[in-house]
C-alpha cells in the first residue's frame, strides 16, 4: 500500500496538501495527524508518531502547518495559512474513502486546531496533543504590535515559519477550545514537554482541565518542542500507539492475524528501504539505517535475521533446563553478524570469498555447575533456527497477481 499525497479541496481557504499512509491489508481504523513539524525540517517527530499507527492498522492522512524553510538555492516557499476547516476537511476525505477518522493527532498549532474541530467531528472517539498551545497566546506573543492588534502576521517557529490570520486565531480562541474539549466525550492524551520554550507547561495543564473525562498528561523531559531528538520522538510514538489501539481500534475490527508460518512484506512508501511486515497478528517495520539511504524506522533485515537465531537460541535453553529442573535463572545472548575471508574453499574456483558469520555471546545466570554449562552450550547449537541457517534452504520464488 505505502504513501502518497493527497490535496483536499474544501470551501473554505486554499487547498491543502496531505499525505495518506497505509497500513498493509485493510485498515481497521483511520487518524487524521494534522502538526508544526515541517518547520524543523528533518525532525523525526511524524514519521514516528505515523508509524507507530499504521503499524497498528490505522490509515493515517497528515497534514503539516508549517512550511520548511528553503534550503541553498531555492526560493522562499509561499506561507501555508492554516484552518480549522483543514481538520474537518480530511476527517471527511477519510470518511468517504476509508473508516472514519476515530482519532486525531495534533502537534502544536496543529493540536490546538484539532482540538477545535472536534464539535465538528462526531465520529472521532480520541485525542491525542503534543505541546499543543491551549490558545493563541503564544503565538501572539510573538507578532510585532500593529499585527497583533489587526491579529495578522508572520511568526518563526524554529527555522520556519507561519502565517496567521484573524480567522485562525479566532477560531483557536481559548475559550473555545475549552467548550470544544468540555463537550468531547471521548478520551484525550496530552504530551508535553516541560523544557519547551514555545509553549509553557501551563498549557498543557489547561488542556487537561478542560477535558470532559479525565484527560491523561505525560510529560516528555528533556524534549522540545519538535521532538527532533530520535529519543524523544520515539518515547512519544511508544507511548501513542499502544494508547490509540487501546481507545480507538475495536478487537472486532482488527484484521484477522495470518496463518502460521505466513508472512506478509509490504512497501512502507516512507523514504527509500521501509517495510511494513505482518507475522501472525503482529507488525513490525524494517528498515535501513540513515547511512545506508533508509530512514532508521526499524531494524535491517539482517538485524531480525540475527535477532531470530538470539531469541531461539534463548527460548531452547529456557526449555532445556526446564525439562532437566536445572537452576538456570537467566539467557542473554549477544549476537553480531559480519561478512568475512572465507580461506581455501573446497569446490571454490576461487580461493578467496566471502562468507557470513554470526556470532553469539551466550550469559547463563543461575547456580549452575561445569557439566550443566558445558551441556547448554551444546544446546545453543541445536536451536531450531541455528539448524536452519546451517541448513540448504530451498526459497521458491513465485509471481502474483
Amino acid at each position: 500500500m505505502g504513501a502518497r499525497a493527497v490535496e483536499l479541496r474544501g470551501a473554505a481557504g486554499p487547498p491543502v496538501t496531505a499525505r495518506l499512509e497505509l497500513p498493509p491489508g485493510r485498515p481497521a481504523a483511520s487518524a487524521v495527524l494534522v502538526a508544526c513539524f515541517a518547520c524543523l525540517g528533518e525532525s523525526p517527530g511524524p514519521a514516528r508518531l505515523c508509524h507507530a499507527l499504521v503499524s497498528r492498522g490505522f490509515a493515517v492522512l497528515r497534514l503539516d502547518f508549517t512550511a520548511p524553510p528553503p534550503g541553498d538555492g531555492e526560493a522562499r516557499r509561499p506561507d501555508t495559512v492554516p484552518s480549522v476547516d483543514a481538520v474537518v476537511e480530511a476527517a471527511a476525505w477519510l470518511r468517504e474513502r476509508y473508516p472514519p477518522a476515530r482519532l486525531v493527532v495534533g502537534h502544536s498549532l496543529g493540536g490546538t486546531a484539532a482540538a477545535a474541530a472536534l464539535p465538528r467531528l462526531p465520529e472521532v472517539a480520541a485525542l491525542a496533543l503534543v505541546n499543543a498551545p491551549s490558545g493563541p497566546e503564544p503565538v501572539l506573543q510573538r507578532l510585532s504590535p500593529s499585527e497583533r492588534e489587526v491579529r495578522d502576521g508572520e511568526v518563526s517557529l524554529g527555522p520556519g515559519r507561519l502565517r496567521l490570520t484573524r480567522g485562525f486565531l479566532h477560531d483557536i480562541d481559548g475559550s473555545r477550545v475549552a467548550l470544544a474539549l468540555g463537550g468531547f466525550p471521548g478520551a484525550v492524551l496530552v504530551l508535553h514537554a516541560p523544557e519547551d520554550r514555545y509553549v509553557g507547561l501551563e498549557h498543557a495543564r489547561r488542556l487537561v482541565a478542560s477535558a470532559r473525562r479525565p484527560a491523561s498528561l505525560l510529560l516528555l523531559d528533556g524534549a522540545d518542542h519538535f521532538l527532533s531528538r530520535e529519543v524523544d520522538a520515539g518515547f512519544a510514538a511508544d507511548v501513542l500507539g499502544p494508547w490509540a489501539a487501546r481507545h480507538v481500534t475495536p478487537v472486532t475490527e482488527r484484521e484477522a492475524p495470518l496463518p502460521p508460518g505466513v508472512v506478509e512484506v509490504h512497501e512502507a512508501g516512507e523514504g527509500r528501504f521501509a517495510q511494513d511486515v505482518r507475522v501472525g497478528r503482529h507488525r513490525l517495520r524494517v528498515d535501513e539505517p540513515l547511512g545506508l539511504g533508509g530512514e532508521d524506522t526499524g531494524p535491517t533485515p539482517y538485524g531480525l535475521l540475527t535477532a531470530a537465531l538470539g531469541a531461539c537460541t534463548a527460548m531452547t535453553l529456557r526449555m532445556y533446563a526446564a525439562r532437566k529442573g536445572w537452576p538456570l535463572e537467566h539467557v542473554h545472548v549477544r549476537l553480531s553478524h559480519d561478512r568475512v575471508h572465507a580461506r581455501d574453499c573446497a569446490g571454490c574456483e576461487s580461493k578467496v570469498r566471502k562468507m557470513d558469520q554470526l556470532r553469539r555471546g551466550l550469559k547463563l545466570v543461575g547456580p549452575l555447575t561445569g557439566e550443566q554449562r558445558a551441556r547448554l552450550m551444546e544446546i545453543a547449537n541445536r536451536c531450531p533456527v541455528h539448524r536452519t541457517l546451517e541448513s540448504e534452504v530451498d526459497v521458491r520464488t513465485e509471481l502474483e497477481e
